[in-house]
């Protein structure tokens, strides 16, 4: 993966993990909600070691 779609690709994870969280609910948060946000951060934490390693 490029260094330019590598960028793209983590601004699309961080702007999906704060959409997700604008639509949290102050009480009885979804199990899908939760294992989805887990998901995205362990997807962004593995590309921003990614682009780390490219730099």
């Amino acid at each position: 993966m490029g260094n330019r779609d590598l960028k793209k690709e983590i601004a699309r994870l961080e702007e999906e993990i704060a959409e997700l969280k604008r639509r949290w609910p102050a009480h009885s948060v979804k199990a899908e909600m939760v294992e989805r946000l887990e998901e995205l951060e362990k997807k962004l934490e593995c590309l921003r070691r990614l682009e780390e390693r490219e730099l």
